[in-house]
């Protein structure tokens, strides 16, 4: 066990000086020429337009994590699935199938929650009236008020 631990820590630091001395080494050896125009925004060619801060939609972010849940449910279904023929010939088949089947309910469920709530509408309303009064028109409400 102990040994086990040793080479591990050998190959660890063993990596790191590697990497460091890299490092030294090209800071030696590559050129230095600061440039205003290097120091700039790179967009595919084209001259920078505005700043690089702008307001990002959150819903890229939300669907970027549940592309990510559904992909940690491949990664963590696949090794139930590779000992499934050899649990079948011992006898513990079911156990796969009862294992796999209940995390994809999970999964499910958490995708009809995802639905339900109205995450996965890429075009959604932005907001809701504050008062549902039917006296004022809802596109009137709407309208920014007009300058007096």
């Amino acid at each position: 066990m102990q040994f086990d631990f040793a080479v591990v820590a050998i190959f660890l630091a063993m990596a790191f000086v590697i990497v460091g001395i890299a490092l030294l080494l090209g800071r030696f050896v590559r050129p230095s020429n600061p440039d205003p125009v290097k120091s700039q925004t790179y967009e595919c060619g084209e001259q920078p337009i505005g700043s690089g801060w702008f307001n990002f939609n959150p819903r890229f972010y939300q669907l970027a994590l549940l592309f990510l849940v559904f992909d940690v449910e491949i990664a963590l279904t696949w090794p139930v699935a590779v000992v499934a023929r050899r649990w079948i010939a011992e006898g513990r088949g079911w156990l796969a199938v009862i294992e796999i089947l209940l995390f994809i309910a999970i999964m499910v469920a958490a995708l009809a929650f995802l639905w339900g709530r109205g995450d996965l509408d890429w075009m959604r309303e932005i907001g809701v009236l504050p008062h549902d009064d039917e006296s004022v028109p809802k596109a009137a409400a709407t309208q920014p008020p007009e300058a007096e």
